[in-house]
């Protein structure tokens, strides 16, 4: 499978998701509706900005992704 990745286009797109999810307009909801759709898009941007700032190499036919955290 790794010869079929391109991993680093994969890379780029949770980096395009990431900047996405910072463009994404607010639904016209309010009260608690409106703070989960809040925490879920700052969930989803750190999950997908994470991922697109990945070092990647491929060990023994695994795909390691290094992410830094700081």
């Amino acid at each position: 499978m790794s010869d079929q990745l391109d991993v680093n286009a994969m890379i780029e797109r949770f980096r395009a998701r990431a900047d996405a999810v910072k463009e994404r307009p607010l639904p016209p909801v309010a009260g608690k509706e409106r703070e989960r759709f809040v925490q879920q898009a700052q969930t989803d941007f750190m999950d997908y900005a994470m991922i697109g700032d990945a070092q990647w190499e491929f060990v023994d036919g695994t795909l390691v992704l290094r992410i830094p955290l700081a």
